[in-house]
């Protein structure tokens, strides 16, 4: 079977500059590895550390509410608790109530780190090339395209 080859203006479904998914995917890539050269020195990668900003606002999370708040599956949340785990920033236990429930909480030396990352939000804006009014518009387009694909 032969393909049929059809010009882009036959298919525009198909042309990469009208899909909605490519600059999300590649600004999205692009905003992460701002992050790298500042999380590097302290060994953590950014999915540690948006686990790491959500459990500082609480100090304690289970594995399923970690999951839902940072859209992040079971299978990809165990193997990077375990290694937070392994560093010291974090405990996992099981809880008393429920034994298929695990519990995450930050230790001291996870304090300990959020005092020491704690400008590069700050550090990481200056690269992002919108102004303030810009980001904060973005800000909620992205938020609002999540709660409404749930």
């Amino acid at each position: 079977m032969e393909a049929d080859h059809q010009t882009p203006e036959d298919l525009p479904q198909l042309q990469l500059e009208g899909q909605l998914c490519f600059p999300l995917y590649a600004a999205s890539r692009r905003v992460v590895n701002f992050y790298t050269p500042y999380l590097k020195p302290f060994g953590i990668t950014y999915t540690q550390y948006v686990v790491l900003l959500a459990l500082w606002e609480s100090g304690e999370a289970s594995v399923g509410e970690l999951c839902s708040r940072l859209y992040l599956d079971n299978g990809t949340m165990t193997p990077l608790l375990k290694k937070m785990d392994k560093a010291g920033w974090i405990s996992r236990s099981r809880s008393e109530k429920d034994e298929r429930v695990v519990t995450v909480a930050v230790t001291e030396k996870g304090w300990l780190l959020r005092d020491e990352i704690k400008n590069v939000p700050f550090q990481v804006g200056k690269c992002i090339p919108l102004n303030q009014e810009e980001a904060y518009s973005l800000y909620c387009l992205l938020h609002q395209l999540l709660r409404n694909m749930d």
